[in-house]
């Protein structure tokens, strides 16, 4: 069974299968496999839905967690929090419509899309596991 106190960690990982994925995803599309990269950004699309589900459950059951660290990193912290949050916040509706558009075969748009979809949508998975490290485990987090 999972605690409360494991879904941060999970999220981490979450955030890490989804990063994988996506990089794997562009890959495959950049040699012409269209299967195995449908296969790769729909899965990361369910991975980042659990997630949120994760993520949201954490928040919901656990509280409020308050960065530790002082210094230097802690503006550097929030900098890269506040970057993470708002980019984070258009990422389902960013990565809905492009892989809405995929899948109902409109390539041209999905491909316009999908190149604004991405970087942000990898930007995001990748600041999700540094924030989660600099929270949990560089930092003893202060509880709110």
């Amino acid at each position: 069974m999972i605690s409360v106190a494991h879904l941060p960690a999970l999220n981490a990982t979450l955030n890490a299968v989804s990063l994988v994925l996506l990089l794997v995803g562009r890959r495959f599309i950049g040699r012409g496999n269209v299967p195995a990269h449908k296969r790769c950004m729909v899965s990361a699309f369910v991975v980042s839905i659990v997630f949120l589900i994760s993520y949201l459950a954490h928040h919901w059951l656990g509280g409020e967690t308050k960065f530790g660290g002082m210094g230097w990193v802690r503006p550097a912290y929030f900098v890269l929090l506040a970057s993470h949050v708002l980019l984070a916040a258009i990422v389902p509706i960013l990565a809905s419509r492009t892989l809405y558009l995929g899948l109902k075969g409109r390539f041209e748009v999905h491909r316009w899309w999908a190149r604004i979809t991405f970087p942000i949508w990898v930007y995001v998975s990748a600041t999700g596991i540094i924030v989660y490290f600099l929270l949990f485990r560089l930092y003893t987090p202060l509880k709110g």
